[in-house]
């Protein structure tokens, strides 16, 4: 299986067996903040031996009511995404949500995301290929597993092979979520990284007031699942104070919990490799 991401600049601990670590805040709220969280993450996965890949949107477009907060401005983020990635040596994943951003965003981070609500978008898919950076696709929550390989195709179509695959829950009703750890070895059979999106994956969508719930709860029993089912990454979004995050608090980890987390998976990881 070809992994990108084994590739990137700043990529550490490769040698290690373990899954790696797309982490960090919903969306860029500050440069305080962000270089905050960015080098307390790097710290941990040092720590553990986990090749880590910094996360944060700099804008979110896809928000249930118009009041949500949706960031302090794309130039003014991103160069602290760039900042984060030169002060550290990290490399960054950031969403788009438009072919325009596609060629902005390239210059500042090394993985581009689609979001799940725009996985079947092929222009987008398109002018994220064209610019030669990983891209990750994540599975939309009302598509089955067996349909992100056309997905992926038209990326690595593109003359672009650098994909990852997320999954981040199915539908289930019409307010939450439920998580089908048969798609992990369904995606990975397609030759592609499968990452595993925990926090989001907990999301309970709120359509009556417009305000997102979730289940910060669970995120160690998602997480331990997709460590067992041989996921190649893990996604989550994490925050000093989740309740104060200006995007998706109600289910992200509080920072003060990643230590402990990642090392009962690491731990986890290892009893896996033995068993594999």
């Amino acid at each position: 299986m070809h992994n990108p991401i084994l590739n990137l600049p700043g990529i550490k601990h490769t040698d290690s067996g373990n899954f790696f670590l797309m982490a960090g805040p919903c969306v860029v709220e500050s440069r305080e903040l962000t270089l905050g969280i960015a080098q307390r993450i790097k710290e941990l996965a040092d720590k553990h031996r986990i090749p880590f890949i910094f996360k944060a949107s700099y804008r979110k477009a896809n928000r249930s009511s118009l009041n949500s907060f949706t960031g302090i401005g794309d130039e003014i983020a991103l160069n602290i995404l760039a900042e984060v990635r030169q002060r550290f040596g990290l490399p960054i994943v950031t969403d788009i949500h438009s072919e325009p951003e596609a060629a902005i965003a390239a210059k500042y981070v090394d993985v581009l995301q689609i979001p799940a609500f725009l996985c079947r978008q092929t222009s987008l898919l398109l002018a994220a290929a064209i610019t030669g950076k990983v891209v990750n696709i994540k599975k939309g929550q009302f598509i089955a597993p067996e349909s992100m390989r056309f997905a992926a195709q038209k990326v690595v179509d593109s003359g672009n092979p650098n994909v990852l695959l997320t999954d981040r829950g199915t539908q289930f009703g019409y307010q939450d979520l439920i998580v089908d750890f048969r798609g992990i070895p369904t995606m990975r059979a397609f030759g592609y990284p499968v990452v595993m999106d925990i926090t989001h994956s907990l999301q309970q969508p709120n359509q009556s007031t417009g305000v997102t719930g979730g289940r910060p709860d669970m995120i160690e029993t998602i997480a331990r699942a997709a460590v067992a089912c041989g996921v190649d990454g893990l996604f989550m979004e994490t925050h000093p104070n989740p309740a104060s995050a200006l995007s998706d608090g109600a289910n992200m980890l509080s920072l003060d919990l990643l230590d402990g987390l990642l090392d009962r998976l690491v731990q986890l990881r290892q009893a896996v490799n033995r068993i594999s």
